[in-house]
């Protein structure tokens, strides 16, 4: 198919670009960038006042297949993501069975090229079942393209499993990508302890249940010389810790969610909304801020959803039975342009560096350019469309949105996925 995005604003850090030009698509590769193209019998898609990046990715998604299909599967999963402007995401392994071995990684990448609607890269997990306990078969897994390894949802407690993970994955080069949480500090905990625990009387989860996991993991990359990644840090001294730890060298990186930056303990009031249940929790005004100064320092290397959809019957209930989670595919890209490019914080070239390209280098996906030769994954978003999150409904099975009523600007309007285009006008093509 030969298909020339007429007129857009292109902006890529990789290859300098940051200004209008056309880009000419032809057999899923991008052919020609430039001013003024033509090739008769080319579809047009006009881009005029509108952003074009390379394709965005999410490094931190549940698409819930296999186990949960209740809440999401892979299909309805990625057609949120091209809904929100994703030409690819990360799955992570906490399903049922957990993808701890070959068989369930071949299990999403088949489903994912039978019923996708973008690329899904599949993350390992980095122990037995997500116990902590013995390690998963990480080898086999690397040799069926698994290059991040996680227990997400679960913090490996025991320093020694740590270090058996880190040390193993690194004769891969593969990333360890920890959700830092330490149970004995945790507990039960279901809200920020501080103000927002003693205000609602829930269990709190203090904000060293992350931070003291935080430290030990740097450890542990010091010590073996692995790539780590923070999932979904929250607090400031949090990422102070990540700040020290890059500067003393260390191949640490971090990533930072919408919901964490843009929603704090204040906005869980006493109708004990669970949409705002969350793991980590909703944290202070000093830590949300704090996350916004590191996203613009490059202190926080990428953007992530942390995409927890749930059926509805699960979060409607008492807070404390209520699972944790909210989605974030549809909303991210438009929470990012609405609350830091439109405000200032950031520029667009900003923003492709947090959401397109970090991501794939944390991943070790292979870099996707604004070029002549390079694949075509593309992500065009109208920066000025103003819609309300809610209305018309979501793509994915799922409405458990922190963000529900809020009105955003920005909003995709067209996605390439290898050249072939996957949402167009705004909606998903089937």
């Amino acid at each position: 198919m030969d298909l020339i995005l007429k007129g857009g604003h292109l902006v890529d850090p990789q290859v300098g670009i940051d200004g209008v030009a056309d880009i000419y698509v032809k057999d899923g590769k991008i052919a020609e960038v430039g001013k003024d193209l033509s090739v008769e019998g080319a579809e047009i898609i006009d881009c005029s006042g509108k952003i074009v990046t390379p394709g965005l990715v999410d490094a931190h998604v549940h698409l819930r297949e296999p186990g949960f299909e209740h809440k999401e599967d892979i299909e309805s999963g990625t057609r949120a993501a091209v809904k929100g402007g994703f030409t690819s995401v990360c799955a992570m392994p906490n399903t049922d069975p957990c993808i701890d071995d070959a068989v369930g990684v071949e299990y999403v990448k088949a489903v994912a090229e039978k019923k996708g609607h973008c690329k899904v890269e599949v993350s390992g997990a980095c122990t037995h079942e997500r116990q902590g306990e013995t390690l998963s078969d990480m080898g086999d897994m690397f040799e069926h393209g698994v290059r991040m390894f996680t227990d997400d949802g679960a913090g490996i407690q025991k320093a020694g499993i740590m270090r058996l993970v880190m040390d193993y994955a690194s004769q891969f080069d593969c990333v360890v990508s920890v959700h830092a949480q330490d149970d004995s500090l945790v507990g039960e905990g279901q809200v920020n302890e501080g103000k927002c625990s003693t205000r609602l009387g829930l269990s709190p989860w203090p904000a060293e249940g992350e931070e003291v996991e935080i430290e030990r993991d740097i450890s542990m990359c010091r010590l073996t010389g692995c790539p780590l990644h923070i999932q979904h840090i929250t607090t400031a001294r949090g990422l102070e810790l990540v700040k020290r730890a890059k500067a003393e060298g260390l191949p640490v990186t971090c990533e930072v969610t919408p919901h964490h930056m843009f929603l704090n303990e204040n906005d869980i009031d006493d109708t004990y909304p669970t949409s705002l249940k969350v793991n980590p929790p909703l944290r202070t005004e000093v830590d949300t801020k704090a996350l916004i100064e590191g996203v613009k320092s490059g202190d926080v290397d990428i953007i992530v959803t942390d995409h927890a959809p749930h059926a509805a019957y699960e979060k409607d209930r008492e807070f404390e039975l209520a699972p944790f989670g909210m989605i974030g595919l549809e909303t991210s890209l438009a929470l990012i342009n609405t609350n830091l490019v439109k405000t200032g914080e950031i520029d667009y070239s900003k923003l492709v560096s947090l959401m397109s390209v970090k991501p794939r280098e944390i991943l070790r996906a292979k870099a996707v350019k604004l070029e002549e030769g390079e694949t075509a994954d593309i992500t065009v978003f109208d920066p000025d469309l103003k819609w309300t999150v809610g209305e018309g409904g979501f793509e994915s099975r799922a409405e458990n949105s922190g963000f529900l009523g809020c009105e955003l600007v920005g909003r995709a309007t067209e996605v390439l996925v290898d050249g072939n285009i996957v949402l167009k006008a705004g909606e998903v093509i089937d």
